[in-house]
């Protein structure tokens, strides 16, 4: 949560540093704008308004007879929007043109010029809450304004009211033409109705409504399908029968003699000798038991004898089931043959009754369309008489509850909402190039930029507007800068040799001279002998900060044999010493690439704590190469938001390709105004300054800058040194 709270905020941050940063820009583009929106609406033409409030009656469409819903007006949006279009139609508009003979009003030619005209000036809009309609027009002339509004809606009202009587006639001449149709339909129904009755053999009447009724028909037609029912319902029964005996037989033919006496009540056997033995065979058992329970044996006489008779009567049960099956089996052949008889039977009254019954279906079908047809002809009659009953009471289709009047006061434009639009559009259309803009400067805005694309450390964030610092009295808290570029150089350089340090950059006017003198006046304040070379043969600038004439200097020493006694001046600064250009050179790559250069730059590392060598741009001429190799290390000065990334790309692939080594890059004439990040940098330069005793920081700092830029008098031009007077020669 805490990470998306950060972003948001970075990100509001940085959108209003760019709205900051293009303030100007968009503040032009507003003006700009409104203006435009201003003028505009001053040479635009006053226009009057006529205005006409009506209501869309909720009128239902031409006629539907068999209509399946209710709601026979449609989608009533819809059915609005067509009438809003139908408004501004030519053949609603062309009436009111020729009614007002607007040609001649509006001193036109030909009536698609006029046409043209009044659509233009026409606007119909609907409520989206209501059903009120408003039909505004415009001109110079109130009159004439509303009176056209008044016109328009009147027109459309007739123009409506004549269409829907033409529909509503021709709606009513097809609805004719279709019951005409339908009584003919009626007629040869009838009459397939009456052909069906007689191939049936049925009765029938009509009534007075010309309808059919069946009459005795189902009676008369009873009797030859009951037979056939009955007869049906016999060979069911007789089936039945059939199986019922063909199962008890195949039951009783499985069975063995046990079996009958214990399921003789489950038989149900219509023999009562059956039963009889079967009840006089249980009794025997009984009496057994009994006797066998008292102690007698099986040989006894009165056992036996229970026996015998046991005996005797299992014989006649069996035979009483032979017999039953026997009569089972002549009662299933009785029964077989009467079912073939009757199915022989039924044969004949099937196709009979099937043939009746066909006869009798295509009555009732043709019976039903009769009755059919003639419902559909009553409600086409009775909706035919309610609709010839309206066609001459045809209302209008909107209700009009204001006339256009004639206004004092124009309608457009309207002055408050054009620049209102135009301060808007305005703000809209800078804001908007402010950020494309931002999009397409490709330019360093930032550390990350210089870290991402070059690959380098930044050094140093100098902030715009810093002077040189040496010409300025009492502490100035700018010079904090190049005390943070002083320690940076310090940690990232390798070898404590490495004291020749080369600045370049990739254009002119990006503060390389500025910021070399500055820091060799920190780094002769922090106690180190340093030598600021100005080889910047083309366009030297360093003796102006010293108020020193470059004719004599590094040139001469590189071209002829004098001492570097004689071309070395020492500063008002202690401990800084200055070795000015010289005579510029018809060939200065050539007189820096030479071995006396080399041999100086030997020298002066001997006898020097630092060595600074201000260059020309490198991308312009080739003799910031040279140094770039020639010095152990490089500094890249980078002007904020002024050269392309690619082209400090560049820069910096160019010191690498003489085999220079880049030691870091300082981020020049920061504006802290429009780049608020940045002021964490330098926000502390003077709330630690000495004299801050609770004054604005800002006011102090424009005060030093003003000191620095004002000096009285400029400091006069030392003599070379001599070994007497500096411990370094």
């Amino acid at each position: 949560m805490n990470d998306q709270n950060s972003d948001l905020q970075r990100h509001a941050m940085d959108t209003w540093q760019v709205i900051r940063n293009r303030f100007g820009l968009i503040t032009l583009c507003f003006v700009l704008v409104f203006a435009a929106a201003a003028v505009l609406t001053y040479v635009m033409p006053r226009k009057y308004r006529g205005r006409v409030e009506m209501v869309i009656q909720r009128n239902t469409s031409p006629i539907e007879v068999l209509s399946r819903n209710g709601n026979s007006g449609g989608n009533w949006p819809e059915y609005v929007k067509t009438q809003i279009e139908t408004i501004s139609k030519p053949e609603t508009l062309k009436p009111v043109i020729e009614k007002l003979d607007l040609l001649k009003k509006w001193q036109t030619q030909t009536v698609s010029m006029a046409m043209g005209r009044l659509r233009g000036n026409l606007d119909v809009q609907a409520s989206m809450r209501s059903d009120f309609v408003t039909i505004e027009f415009y001109d110079q002339d109130p009159n004439i304004a509303a009176e056209v509004a008044n016109a328009v809606a009147d027109s459309y009202q007739e123009h409506y009211k004549k269409v829907e009587m033409e529909q509503k006639s021709k709606s009513l001449e097809t609805t004719q033409q279709q019951i005409a149709d339908l009584e003919a339909d009626r007629r040869s129904a009838q009459e397939r109705a009456m052909e069906a009755r007689k191939k049936a053999g049925l009765t029938f009447e009509f009534d007075s409504g010309s309808s059919l009724t069946p009459g005795g028909a189902k009676a008369e037609k009873k009797e030859g399908s009951s037979i056939f029912m009955s007869r049906k319902h016999q060979i069911l029964q007789t089936e039945i029968e059939v199986r019922t005996m063909e199962a008890d037989l195949d039951a009783i033919s499985k069975l063995s003699t046990d079996d009958l006496i214990s399921q003789a009540a489950a038989l149900k056997l219509e023999n009562p000798n059956f039963h009889a033995s079967v009840a006089l065979h249980n009794q025997a058992l009984v009496t057994l038991s009994g006797l066998k329970s008292s102690g007698l044996g099986n040989r006894h006489p009165m056992v036996r004898k229970v026996q015998s008779e046991i005996e005797t009567l299992r014989s006649q049960i069996n035979n009483e089931a032979k017999q039953h099956v026997l009569g089972l089996q002549s009662k299933l052949a009785a029964s077989k043959q009467a079912l073939e008889a009757l199915r022989a039977d039924s044969k004949g009254d099937e196709n009979k009754a099937n043939s009746e019954m066909s006869d009798i279906m295509e009555y009732e079908k043709a019976k039903q369309e009769v009755e059919y047809i003639q419902s559909t002809i009553v409600q086409m009659r009775t909706r035919f008489l309610e609709e010839q009953q309206d066609v001459n009471g045809v209302k209008f289709p909107a209700t009009v509850y204001a006339f256009a009047e004639p206004e004092s006061r124009p309608t457009k434009p309207n002055v408050p909402l054009n620049l209102a639009l135009g301060a808007v559009l305005g703000l809209m259309f800078g804001v908007g190039l402010a950020f494309f803009l931002e999009y397409m400067d490709t330019s360093v805005k930032n550390l990350d930029d210089v870290e991402k694309f070059l690959g380098v450390p930044v050094l140093a964030v100098v902030p715009k507007g810093v002077g040189i610092l040496h010409r300025s009295s009492g502490f100035n808290p700018d010079s904090e800068a190049y005390r943070i570029l002083r320690t940076n150089i310090e940690f990232h350089r390798k070898k404590a040799d490495a004291n020749c340090l080369t600045v370049v950059s990739g254009g002119a006017g990006e503060g390389k001279s500025t910021t070399m003198c500055n820091l060799a006046y920190v780094c002769a304040q922090g106690g180190y002998n340093v030598l600021l070379i100005d080889a910047d043969l083309r366009r030297p600038s360093m003796h102006r900060n010293f108020d020193v004439s470059h004719t004599h200097g590094l040139t001469n020493y590189l071209t002829t044999n004098i001492r570097l006694e004689d071309v070395v001046l020492k500063t008002a600064v202690e401990n800084l010493y200055f070795l000015p250009s010289g005579l510029l050179p018809a060939d200065s790559a050539g007189i820096l690439n030479s071995q006396r250069m080399v041999d100086l730059i030997t020298d002066v590392k001997s006898r020097f704590d630092l060595v600074l060598i201000d260059s020309p741009p490198i991308l312009g001429v080739s003799d910031a190469s040279v140094l770039a190799n020639e010095a152990d290390m490089t500094m890249i000065v980078v002007q904020h938001r002024k050269l392309p990334r690619h082209m400090l790309m560049r820069v910096k692939q160019n010191v690498e390709n003489v085999g220079g080594k880049v030691l870091g890059v300082v981020l020049n004439n920061v504006d802290l105004n429009s780049d608020a990040q940045y002021q964490y940098y330098t926000s502390y330069y003077t709330y630690y300054s000495p004299t801050n005793t609770g004054t604005d920081g800002k006011a102090e700092r424009r005060k030093r800058r003003k000191q620095a830029t004002n000096v009285d008098a400029p400091a006069p031009a030392l003599a070379p040194a001599s070994k007497s007077e500096a411990d370094v020669f």
